[in-house]
C-alpha cells in the first residue's frame, strides 16, 4: 500500500505545486534560452519557463518522508539516500539554470566545474551505500546469473565513472517537449516492480514517487510545453535513475533500462568524433540523436511516443533479466 500511496501522493502534490509554480516562474522570467546553435524551429520555445523540476523534486521529497515514514522507523534509510543524492544533483543543475537564467544565455556552469560537482557526489554515495552494507564490488551481469568480482578501488572508478556517464546522458535526453520525462516514466515503474520483487519496499516508495511526480510533471510538459524542467529536473533525474540501480546492487541493467539515454549520448560522441576525424563532416544531420530524427520529419509528439514504447518495452525484458537477483 506504502507504494501505491508513494505514487499517488507525488502525483497530486507535484500536480498542485505545478499549478502555482509556473506561474511564479513566468513572473520571475525565468524563461529558457535555446542555443543559437540548436534547431532553427526551436527558436519559439524562447522564454518558456525552466526549472519546472522543482515541482516534481518537491513532490517526491515530500511524498519519501510520507510515504516512506513506516520504513524509516524500522531503521531502513536506503530511499531517503537516493532522495538525498539524486537531490545533490538537482542542486547542481539549479544552480546552472540560475546562472542561465541570471544572464540570459544558454551557458552556466563550466564542464569541468560540473563534472568535479558530480564526481564527488558520485564517490560520496558510493562510499556510503559500501558503509551501510547496500553495496557489494561484485558486478551481477543480468540475463546470465552471475557475478564478476571486483577490487573495491577498481569497482569506486566504475561505479563513478557510470553514474557521472548516466547522470549526463540523461540530461542530453531532455530535449524536445515531454521527452526524458516520458522516457524516465518506465524506468521508474522498473525500478518499483524490482524493488518490490527483491522485497526493497522502501526503494519501492521512491521509484513510485518518481513515476507519479513525473506523470503529474508530464501535463505540463507534454508539447507544447508550458514549462521545462531544465537542468534542475534532468540532472536530479539522472541522478534518481543510477542512485536506484546502485541501491539495488543492478548497476549493469542501466544500459538495458536507459537504452534510450544511451543512444542520445552515443550520437552526440560519434557526431563530434566524425567531425574531427573528417575535418568537418557531420555524421548525423544534428546531434544528439532527437534532433536528427526531427530534421528528417519526426515530430516531436512521435519522438515522444516512440521513444517511451521503446523504453517501456526494454524495461520489461531488464526485469526478466534481473528476477533471479537475489536481495543482498
Amino acid at each position: 500500500m506504502s507504494i501505491v500511496f508513494g505514487f499517488v501522493a507525488a502525483f497530486l502534490v507535484s500536480l498542485a505545486l505545478g499549478k502555482v509554480l509556473i506561474p511564479v516562474l513566468r513572473a520571475l522570467k525565468a524563461g529558457q534560452s535555446i542555443k543559437e546553435i540548436g534547431p532553427t524551429w526551436h527558436m519559439s520555445k524562447q522564454g518558456t519557463p525552466t526549472m519546472g523540476g522543482l515541482m516534481f523534486i518537491a513532490g517526491i521529497g515530500a511524498t519519501v518522508v510520507t510515504a516512506g515514514w513506516q520504513q524509516m522507523m524500522q531503521g531502513r534509510y536506503t530511499h531517503l539516500l537516493v532522495y538525498l543524492f539524486a537531490l545533490v544533483f538537482g542542486i547542481i543543475g539549479y544552480v546552472d539554470d540560475y546562472e542561465k537564467v541570471k544572464h540570459h544565455h544558454n551557458t552556466g556552469l563550466t564542464a569541468p566545474q560540473k563534472f568535479l560537482l558530480q564526481l564527488s557526489a558520485s564517490i560520496a554515495f558510493v562510499v556510503l551505500l559500501r558503509y551501510m552494507g547496500f553495496l557489494t564490488p561484485n558486478l551481477y551481469i543480468p540475463f546470465v546469473g552471475v557475478e564478476l568480482i571486483l577490487p573495491w578501488p577498481v569497482y569506486m572508478v566504475f561505479a563513478a565513472f557510470v553514474m557521472v556517464a548516466t547522470v549526463n546522458a540523461v540530461n542530453i535526453t531532455d530535449g524536445v517537449d515531454g521527452l526524458a520525462t516520458g522516457v524516465t516514466i518506465p524506468v521508474a515503474l522498473f525500478y518499483v516492480a524490482a524493488a518490490a520483487w527483491f522485497g526493497y519496499t522502501e526503494l519501492g516508495v521512491f521509484a513510485a514517487a518518481l513515476a507519479g511526480g513525473l506523470a503529474a510533471f508530464l501535463i505540463y510538459n507534454f508539447h507544447p510545453a508550458k514549462v521545462f524542467m531544465g537542468d534542475t529536473g534532468s540532472l536530479f533525474l539522472g541522478g534518481a535513475v543510477c542512485g536506484m540501480a546502485f541501491a539495488l546492487d543492478i548497476p549493469l541493467i542501466l544500459p538495458v533500462i536507459g537504452i534510450i539515454y544511451v543512444a542520445e549520448v552515443l550520437s552526440d560522441i560519434i557526431q563530434v568524433g566524425y567531425f574531427k576525424i573528417t575535418h568537418g563532416k557531420r555524421f548525423f544531420r544534428m546531434a544528439p540523436l532527437h534532433h536528427h530524427l526531427e530534421m528528417g520529419g519526426w515530430s516531436e509528439v512521435k519522438l515522444f511516443c516512440v521513444f517511451s514504447l521503446i523504453t517501456m518495452l526494454m524495461c520489461v525484458l531488464a526485469f526478466w533479466g534481473v528476477m533471479d537477483r537475489l536481495p543482498l
